[in-house]
Protein backbone atom coordinates (compact mmCIF):
# COMPACT_ATOMS: atom_id res chain seq x y z
CA UNK A 1 0.00 0.00 0.00
CA UNK A 2 1.30 3.45 -0.83
CA UNK A 3 2.20 5.47 2.59
CA UNK A 4 2.72 9.09 2.76
CA UNK A 5 5.79 9.76 1.55
CA UNK A 6 4.96 7.85 -1.66
CA UNK A 7 1.87 9.69 -2.26
CA UNK A 8 4.14 13.25 -1.75
CA UNK A 9 6.00 11.99 -4.33
CA UNK A 10 2.85 10.96 -6.50
CA UNK A 11 1.83 14.61 -5.96
CA UNK A 12 5.09 16.62 -6.33
CA UNK A 13 4.54 14.86 -10.37
CA UNK A 14 1.13 15.45 -10.76
CA UNK A 15 2.24 19.22 -9.90
CA UNK A 16 4.97 19.28 -11.98
CA UNK A 17 3.10 17.95 -14.73
CA UNK A 18 -0.84 19.69 -14.60
CA UNK A 19 -0.31 22.67 -12.19
CA UNK A 20 -0.59 26.15 -14.23
CA UNK A 21 -1.71 24.64 -17.05
CA UNK A 22 -5.55 24.56 -18.72
CA UNK A 23 -6.80 21.06 -18.95
CA UNK A 24 -6.89 19.65 -23.08
CA UNK A 25 -8.69 16.47 -22.08
CA UNK A 26 -10.44 15.26 -19.46
CA UNK A 27 -11.70 11.51 -19.30
CA UNK A 28 -13.75 9.99 -15.80
CA UNK A 29 -14.18 6.14 -16.64
CA UNK A 30 -16.57 5.68 -13.93
CA UNK A 31 -20.10 5.45 -13.97
CA UNK A 32 -21.16 8.74 -11.70
CA UNK A 33 -18.63 10.77 -13.49
CA UNK A 34 -19.45 9.86 -17.43
CA UNK A 35 -20.44 13.33 -18.37
CA UNK A 36 -18.36 15.47 -16.60
CA UNK A 37 -15.63 17.10 -18.89
CA UNK A 38 -12.84 19.62 -16.98
CA UNK A 39 -11.84 20.40 -20.58
CA UNK A 40 -10.79 24.06 -20.65
CA UNK A 41 -10.26 24.64 -17.01
CA UNK A 42 -7.00 24.99 -15.61
CA UNK A 43 -5.21 23.08 -12.77
CA UNK A 44 -4.39 25.11 -9.61
CA UNK A 45 -2.27 22.50 -7.63
CA UNK A 46 -1.95 18.97 -6.39
CA UNK A 47 -2.17 19.09 -2.93
CA UNK A 48 -1.25 15.21 -0.85
CA UNK A 49 -3.49 15.35 2.20
CA UNK A 50 -2.38 11.86 4.13
CA UNK A 51 -3.09 9.31 1.85
CA UNK A 52 -5.33 11.13 0.06
CA UNK A 53 -4.80 13.40 -3.12
CA UNK A 54 -6.33 16.53 -4.01
CA UNK A 55 -6.36 17.99 -7.54
CA UNK A 56 -7.87 21.80 -7.31
CA UNK A 57 -9.67 22.53 -10.24
CA UNK A 58 -10.39 25.86 -12.13
CA UNK A 59 -14.11 27.12 -11.00
CA UNK A 60 -14.02 25.71 -7.10
CA UNK A 61 -13.85 22.10 -8.07
CA UNK A 62 -11.64 19.00 -6.68
CA UNK A 63 -10.99 15.65 -8.07
CA UNK A 64 -10.09 13.34 -4.81
CA UNK A 65 -8.36 10.37 -5.42
CA UNK A 66 -6.92 7.32 -2.53
CA UNK A 67 -4.61 5.06 -4.27
CA UNK A 68 -5.58 2.10 -1.83
CA UNK A 69 -3.66 -0.93 -2.27
CA UNK A 70 -3.00 -1.16 -5.67
CA UNK A 71 -3.91 2.09 -7.23
CA UNK A 72 -0.94 4.81 -8.88
CA UNK A 73 -1.48 7.91 -11.03
CA UNK A 74 1.49 8.05 -14.08
CA UNK A 75 2.72 11.18 -16.25
CA UNK A 76 3.22 10.51 -19.72
CA UNK A 77 4.43 12.92 -22.37
CA UNK A 78 3.38 12.67 -26.11
CA UNK A 79 3.80 9.62 -28.11
CA UNK A 80 4.94 7.99 -24.46
CA UNK A 81 3.26 4.46 -24.53
CA UNK A 82 1.62 4.07 -21.72
CA UNK A 83 2.99 0.91 -19.65
CA UNK A 84 0.57 1.59 -15.82
CA UNK A 85 -1.83 -1.44 -16.84
CA UNK A 86 -4.42 -2.16 -18.97
CA UNK A 87 -7.33 -0.05 -20.08
CA UNK A 88 -10.01 -1.26 -17.91
CA UNK A 89 -8.12 -0.46 -14.96
CA UNK A 90 -7.72 3.30 -15.86
CA UNK A 91 -10.49 5.13 -14.20
CA UNK A 92 -9.62 8.84 -14.83
CA UNK A 93 -7.39 10.61 -17.50
CA UNK A 94 -6.29 14.80 -17.44
CA UNK A 95 -3.98 16.02 -19.93
CA UNK A 96 -2.89 19.64 -19.98
CA UNK A 97 -0.27 21.76 -22.02
CA UNK A 98 1.33 24.80 -22.19
CA UNK A 99 3.41 26.86 -24.44
CA UNK A 100 6.35 24.32 -23.39
CA UNK A 101 5.13 21.09 -22.69
CA UNK A 102 1.57 18.52 -23.38
CA UNK A 103 1.71 16.13 -19.76
CA UNK A 104 -0.98 13.24 -20.12
CA UNK A 105 -1.65 11.87 -16.05
CA UNK A 106 -3.30 8.32 -15.73
CA UNK A 107 -4.56 6.83 -12.65
CA UNK A 108 -5.24 3.33 -12.56
CA UNK A 109 -7.03 0.77 -10.20
CA UNK A 110 -8.28 4.18 -8.31
CA UNK A 111 -10.40 2.97 -5.52
CA UNK A 112 -11.91 6.38 -4.39
CA UNK A 113 -12.49 8.43 -6.80
CA UNK A 114 -14.99 11.45 -6.37
CA UNK A 115 -15.53 15.37 -7.68
CA UNK A 116 -15.85 17.64 -4.99
CA UNK A 117 -16.47 21.17 -4.26
CA UNK A 118 -13.47 22.71 -3.24
CA UNK A 119 -15.11 24.05 -0.41
CA UNK A 120 -15.94 20.72 0.97
CA UNK A 121 -12.87 19.04 0.81
CA UNK A 122 -13.34 18.26 4.36
CA UNK A 123 -16.37 15.86 4.17
CA UNK A 124 -13.35 13.56 2.26
CA UNK A 125 -10.95 14.56 4.64
CA UNK A 126 -11.67 16.85 7.41
CA UNK A 127 -11.38 13.51 9.69
CA UNK A 128 -7.68 13.28 9.21
CA UNK A 129 -5.45 13.74 12.01
CA UNK A 130 -2.25 15.81 11.83
CA UNK A 131 -0.40 15.01 8.21
CA UNK A 132 3.54 13.81 8.79
CA UNK A 133 4.04 15.48 5.92
CA UNK A 134 1.65 18.69 5.91
CA UNK A 135 1.41 21.74 7.22
CA UNK A 136 -1.28 21.18 9.88
CA UNK A 137 1.67 18.63 11.49
CA UNK A 138 1.57 18.65 15.30
CA UNK A 139 3.45 16.30 17.51
CA UNK A 140 1.24 16.91 20.64
CA UNK A 141 -1.53 16.82 18.94
CA UNK A 142 -0.76 13.43 17.27
CA UNK A 143 0.67 11.77 20.48
CA UNK A 144 -2.78 12.97 21.67
CA UNK A 145 -4.85 11.65 19.46
CA UNK A 146 -2.81 8.35 19.89
CA UNK A 147 -2.85 8.27 23.80
CA UNK A 148 -6.59 8.92 23.80
CA UNK A 149 -7.57 4.79 24.07
CA UNK A 150 -4.07 4.00 26.25
CA UNK A 151 -5.14 -0.05 25.74
CA UNK A 152 -5.00 0.04 21.50
CA UNK A 153 -2.23 -1.94 20.18
CA UNK A 154 0.11 0.39 19.11
CA UNK A 155 0.18 -1.26 15.68
CA UNK A 156 -3.29 -0.08 15.08
CA UNK A 157 -3.22 2.80 16.62
CA UNK A 158 -0.31 4.18 14.22
CA UNK A 159 -2.74 2.83 11.05
CA UNK A 160 -5.46 5.38 11.91
CA UNK A 161 -4.72 7.93 10.20
CA UNK A 162 -7.71 9.69 12.69
CA UNK A 163 -4.56 9.84 15.05
CA UNK A 164 -2.18 10.89 12.55
CA UNK A 165 -2.45 10.73 9.05
CA UNK A 166 0.47 9.25 6.69
CA UNK A 167 1.54 6.26 8.20
CA UNK A 168 1.02 2.73 6.64
CA UNK A 169 1.71 -0.83 7.26
CA UNK A 170 5.74 -0.30 6.29
CA UNK A 171 6.47 2.72 8.38
CA UNK A 172 3.84 0.64 11.78
CA UNK A 173 6.29 -2.09 11.10
CA UNK A 174 9.87 -0.14 11.47
CA UNK A 175 8.24 2.50 13.74
CA UNK A 176 7.73 -0.85 16.08
CA UNK A 177 11.01 -1.99 15.88
CA UNK A 178 12.66 1.56 16.30
CA UNK A 179 10.80 1.99 19.40
CA UNK A 180 11.78 -1.78 20.91
CA UNK A 181 8.40 -2.25 21.35
CA UNK A 182 5.70 -4.99 19.71
CA UNK A 183 2.81 -3.86 17.47
CA UNK A 184 0.56 -5.49 20.18
CA UNK A 185 1.90 -3.89 23.45
CA UNK A 186 -0.89 -1.24 23.97
CA UNK A 187 -0.13 2.59 23.17
CA UNK A 188 -0.56 3.33 26.90
CA UNK A 189 2.56 0.52 27.95
CA UNK A 190 5.00 2.10 25.78
CA UNK A 191 8.00 3.73 28.20
CA UNK A 192 7.73 7.41 28.92
CA UNK A 193 10.78 8.22 26.45
CA UNK A 194 9.71 6.01 23.40
CA UNK A 195 5.83 7.62 23.67
CA UNK A 196 7.51 11.28 23.74
CA UNK A 197 9.84 9.90 20.61
CA UNK A 198 7.20 8.51 18.68
CA UNK A 199 5.67 11.27 16.51
CA UNK A 200 9.37 13.31 16.06
CA UNK A 201 10.51 9.79 14.60
CA UNK A 202 7.98 9.02 12.67
CA UNK A 203 8.18 12.09 10.65
CA UNK A 204 11.45 11.88 10.51
CA UNK A 205 11.43 8.79 8.71
CA UNK A 206 9.11 10.05 6.17
CA UNK A 207 10.79 12.86 5.53
CA UNK A 208 13.69 11.20 4.72
CA UNK A 209 12.58 9.27 2.51
CA UNK A 210 9.91 11.74 0.60
CA UNK A 211 12.38 12.14 -2.45
CA UNK A 212 14.07 8.99 -2.22
CA UNK A 213 13.29 6.60 -5.18
CA UNK A 214 13.98 3.31 -2.91
CA UNK A 215 12.50 3.75 0.86
CA UNK A 216 14.75 2.78 3.36
CA UNK A 217 14.91 2.85 7.37
CA UNK A 218 18.24 1.16 8.30
CA UNK A 219 20.85 3.88 6.25
CA UNK A 220 22.52 0.63 5.28
CA UNK A 221 22.91 0.12 1.92
CA UNK A 222 21.60 -2.99 0.35
CA UNK A 223 19.51 -3.56 3.48
CA UNK A 224 16.63 -0.93 3.64
CA UNK A 225 14.25 -1.96 6.12
CA UNK A 226 14.79 -3.77 9.60
CA UNK A 227 11.81 -6.02 10.04
CA UNK A 228 9.34 -5.60 6.67
CA UNK A 229 9.23 -8.31 4.33
CA UNK A 230 11.81 -10.06 6.53
CA UNK A 231 10.13 -12.87 7.98
CA UNK A 232 12.20 -15.78 8.98
CA UNK A 233 15.43 -13.98 8.30
CA UNK A 234 18.04 -13.00 10.81
CA UNK A 235 17.46 -9.47 12.73
CA UNK A 236 20.01 -6.29 11.50
CA UNK A 237 20.31 -5.82 15.07
CA UNK A 238 20.76 -9.11 16.78
CA UNK A 239 20.34 -12.17 14.30
CA UNK A 240 16.96 -13.49 15.87
CA UNK A 241 14.95 -14.39 12.85
CA UNK A 242 11.89 -11.87 11.89
CA UNK A 243 8.44 -13.13 12.83
CA UNK A 244 5.25 -12.52 10.75
CA UNK A 245 2.03 -12.56 11.69
CA UNK A 246 -1.21 -10.76 11.36
CA UNK A 247 -3.00 -7.94 13.05
CA UNK A 248 -6.30 -6.24 12.70
CA UNK A 249 -9.54 -7.54 12.21
CA UNK A 250 -10.82 -9.28 8.53
CA UNK A 251 -10.44 -6.71 5.98
CA UNK A 252 -8.35 -4.75 7.90
CA UNK A 253 -5.76 -7.27 8.69
CA UNK A 254 -2.31 -6.58 7.52
CA UNK A 255 0.99 -8.78 7.67
CA UNK A 256 3.49 -7.31 10.38
CA UNK A 257 6.90 -8.05 11.63
CA UNK A 258 8.68 -8.18 14.48
CA UNK A 259 12.02 -9.16 16.23
CA UNK A 260 10.63 -11.20 19.15
CA UNK A 261 14.24 -10.29 20.92
CA UNK A 262 15.02 -6.96 20.42
CA UNK A 263 10.87 -5.82 20.76
CA UNK A 264 9.34 -6.35 23.84
CA UNK A 265 5.25 -6.75 24.64
CA UNK A 266 2.93 -9.60 23.66
CA UNK A 267 2.63 -10.58 20.35
CA UNK A 268 1.24 -14.50 18.96
CA UNK A 269 2.56 -17.16 19.51
CA UNK A 270 4.50 -18.15 16.09
CA UNK A 271 2.76 -20.52 13.69
CA UNK A 272 3.05 -24.23 12.67
CA UNK A 273 5.84 -24.28 10.23
CA UNK A 274 3.55 -25.72 7.56
CA UNK A 275 0.88 -23.47 8.35
CA UNK A 276 3.33 -19.95 8.78
CA UNK A 277 1.63 -17.04 6.76
CA UNK A 278 3.53 -16.13 3.61
CA UNK A 279 5.76 -13.20 3.11
CA UNK A 280 3.18 -11.34 0.71
CA UNK A 281 4.98 -10.58 -2.83
CA UNK A 282 4.37 -6.69 -2.41
CA UNK A 283 6.02 -6.71 0.96
CA UNK A 284 9.28 -8.85 -0.57
CA UNK A 285 12.49 -7.18 0.18
CA UNK A 286 14.34 -5.16 -2.18
CA UNK A 287 11.56 -4.10 -4.35
CA UNK A 288 11.98 -0.67 -5.62
CA UNK A 289 8.52 1.81 -5.16
CA UNK A 290 6.67 2.23 -8.56
CA UNK A 291 7.39 6.16 -8.15
CA UNK A 292 8.76 6.43 -11.67
CA UNK A 293 6.51 8.39 -14.55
Amino acid sequence: MPEGDTVWQTAKRLHSALAGKVLTLSDFRVPKYATVDLTGRSVLDITPRGKHLLTRIEGGLTVHTHLGMEGSWKVYADEQRWTGGPAHQIRVILAAADASAARTAVGYRLPVLDLLRTAEEDNAVGHLGPDLLGPDWSPDRALGNLLADPARPLGEALLDQRNLAGIGNVYKSELCFLLRATPWLPVGALPAEHTAQLPVLAKKLLEANRDRPIRSTTGRRGQDLFVYGRANRPCLRCTTPIRLANQGDGSRERPTYWCPNCQAGPAPSPAPRHTAPRTPREARPSTPRRTTN
